[in-house]
């Protein structure tokens, strides 16, 4: 599939920043490394998407950048908004930037939406809080976001809760309350889950029609790589909390180099060509408490080595501009190139 934003003049500067971000939970079970060394960069007005199986740290990642997730416990590395670190923010400092200048799409809209209040009044409560707009102005805005999503009836429906609204609605009116302040990134994780096709299809087009009108850069988060194809630019696949494949939608999609991309892709059902069974990844995502001591994935590969086994690769820029994790990838290079990456691969 080729992509739908192939828009040349998107930005390139950097916006958001993730540097070797290791984020853990402490439990009385032992630590949980939820997020594990995770490098990527986001730019102007660009969309990238962030993949892989529940439990590989997608919405845990998201959650951390937006300062969400109060028990975890940031071990090392760095978020840099605009040049500037999140880490390091007050919390005042990150709550003017958080839902002004970076808003979040979550998965549920049922549970993230106050039961007990109208949609419009906490639509508006983002323009009241972020932009000084008094009551009446902040309705008005209301209602001009959920007319820009698609909801009919918009002043009628700025007055209703969220349990009279469909799932495809209450997920209109989420996006309405995280544009609502012209946003410069919208993290959006898992923004069609639990939705149908049709409604999945209108929220994606929604998200990339938007992307396009606003300028605003876009992170998807998801496990459903058709979504991915059709919507994103540029997409790292993420393992056991680490990143092991990051590169253009097209390069990842044609070519995928790291064994657990392919897997991925081996295990989408498909309807052109003859009827054949699925390839299913052999086990399951580690324990992020147990972690094996090389490579994450290696227990579940099949180009695996003793090598794999004792050592974790490191993130890797490669030839064709794409980053990769692995020391035993699909299609390697000569024997010069594959001694190199056995050799600096190691962490």
């Amino acid at each position: 599939m080729t992509s739908t934003l192939t828009d040349p003049t998107a930005g390139t500067q950097s916006l958001l920043a993730v540097e070797d971000l290791r984020a853990y939970f402490n439990t009385d079970d032992g630590v949980v490394r939820a997020v594990d060394g995770v490098d990527f960069e986001i730019r102007r007005g660009e969309v990238f998407a962030v993949v892989g199986e529940s439990g590989s740290g997608k919405s845990v990642t998201a959650m951390t950048i937006m300062g969400l997730v109060p028990t975890i416990s940031i071990e090392s590395g760095a978020i840099r908004w605009k040049g500037r670190d999140l880490l390091t923010m007050s919390e005042e400092e990150r709550r003017t930037i958080r839902g002004g200048e970076i808003a979040m799409i979550f998965q549920d809209p049922l549970t993230a939406l106050n039961p007990v209040h109208t949609v419009g009044r906490q639509i508006g409560e983002m323009a009241r809080i972020h932009e000084g707009l008094g009551k009446r102005e902040a309705r008005q805005r209301a209602i001009e976001m959920l007319n820009l999503v698609g909801i009919p009836e918009a002043r009628k429906r700025a007055d209703m809760y969220p349990h009279e609204f469909s799932g495809g609605m209450r997920q209109r009116a989420m996006i309405a309350m995280a544009i609502t302040c012209k946003p410069d990134l919208l993290i959006a994780d898992e923004p069609t889950t639990a939705l149908d096709a049709t409604i999945q299809a209108q929220i994606l087009d929604l998200l990339v029609q938007l992307r396009s009108e606003t300028g605003m850069a876009l992170v998807f988060i998801s496990h459903d790589l058709g979504a991915v194809s059709q919507a994103c630019e540029r997409v790292c696949v993420m393992y056991a909390g680490r990143i092991v494949e990051e590169g253009t939608v097209d390069q990842l999609f044609s070519q995928p180099r790291h064994p657990y991309t392919r897997g991925l892709f081996d295990a989408i059902p498909r309807l052109d060509g003859p009827r054949q069974r699925l390839v299913p990844i052999p086990g399951t995502v580690p324990n992020p408490k147990e972690l094996p001591k090389g490579c994450a994935f290696s227990p579940r590969c099949a180009r695996a080595t003793q090598f794999c086994l004792a050592n974790r690769p490191r993130l890797l820029l490669q030839p064709d501009g794409r980053s990769l994790a692995c020391v035993s990838p699909i299609d390697p290079r000569d024997g010069a190139g594959q001694t190199r990456i056995l050799e600096e691969a190691i962490q």
